[in-house]
């Protein structure tokens, strides 16, 4: 009679849900807990909407600058304030589904189609804010590839996406989730760093 051995398939189904906690795209480093990691996104991945406060450092070609950032995100939509940095006094840059509008302190309002290539055009360096507005949450953009590594905690330490790499140094309790708290975000000859002061989900300023 034959006998089936059964330990090969149990590893062999543990393998498989581990790695249908991943994205498509998602490649994890280093052996974490894919399906801890699953859980922490499942619950973050319902914020759409936030008023987020704080700090914001960036070093880039002509640039070494500090200043305050407010962030508005309603679904699609985000109104993005800043005071300090670029060198130019108050900016603004909206944008949604329907374009991007840059305000900056003293010139006429400007529009394009995407925020990276305006934010080049006008002040020389490039600014990924189509994925910002996931890797502010702590979650890799779905549009490309990503490689991850997990904290003890299976949220994200490091990110590299897009020719970027976004290291998480300190997360916060806020309303059930774990947000960062610190991030730094380096690539194309940019180096930003962000201290988040307040999260606010699902409010307005």
């Amino acid at each position: 009679m034959l006998h089936l051995r059964p330990l090969p398939l149990v590893a062999l189904l543990m393998l498989l849900s581990a790695c249908s906690s991943l994205h498509k795209r998602e490649t994890l480093e280093f052996g974490g807990d894919a399906a801890a990691w699953q859980t922490h996104r499942q619950t973050v991945l319902p914020l759409e909407d936030w008023v987020l406060q704080g700090k914001i450092g960036v070093r880039a070609p002509n640039e070494n600058a500090s200043g305050t950032l407010t962030w508005l995100q309603q679904q699609k939509s985000y109104d993005i304030r800043l005071s300090g940095p670029l060198g130019r006094g108050a900016t603004r840059l909206q944008g949604g589904p329907d374009g991007v509008m840059l305000e900056m302190a003293g010139q006429p309002a400007l529009y394009a189609d995407s925020a990276e290539d305006l934010l080049e055009q006008q002040i020389g360096w490039r600014l990924p804010v189509e994925h910002l507005l996931w890797w502010v949450r702590g979650l890799p953009a779905p549009d490309s590839a990503s490689r991850l590594q997990l904290d003890t905690d299976s949220r994200l330490a490091r990110l590299s996406q897009a020719g970027w790499i976004i290291e998480y140094s300190r997360y916060q309790q806020v309303d059930g989730m774990q947000l960062p708290q610190r991030l730094q975000l380096s690539g194309h000859n940019v180096l930003l760093t962000l201290v988040v002061t307040q999260w606010e989900p699902g409010r307005q300023p």
